[in-house]
């Protein structure tokens, strides 16, 4: 059966390979308005599946986790730590710690 399943792949394989070959090398294509190469099933399947993803993602656990972990807890995080080097920055502003002359974004 492996045999068998492994020949068939090959004799596919080999058609292809033809069908590729004949079509690329036909040099009447421009008479069908067929320049460029060949259409392929598989690329065009695939693209149309992008497309349409969106329109059949049902939302799971696990893409609430990775949409969490990935946005949303990085940005919260992020702003966290902005908001609490710019609340001490102001602090030492504020106590005299920096010369105004040293301080950074004075006219803001």
């Amino acid at each position: 059966e492996n045999k068998m399943s492994q020949q068939e792949k090959a004799a596919r394989r080999a058609a292809l390979r033809n069908e590729y070959w004949r079509t690329m090398t036909n040099p009447h294509n421009h008479l069908r308005g067929e320049s460029g190469g060949v259409f392929d099933t598989g690329l065009a399947r695939f693209q149309a599946m992008r497309v349409n993803h969106y329109e059949h993602f049902k939302p799971t656990g696990r893409s609430f986790k990775i949409g969490l972990f990935t946005v949303v807890i990085p940005i919260i995080v992020y702003a966290k730590m902005m908001k609490n080097e710019r609340d001490q920055r102001e602090q030492q502003y504020r106590t005299g710690q920096v010369a105004y002359a040293d301080r950074r974004f004075k006219f803001i």
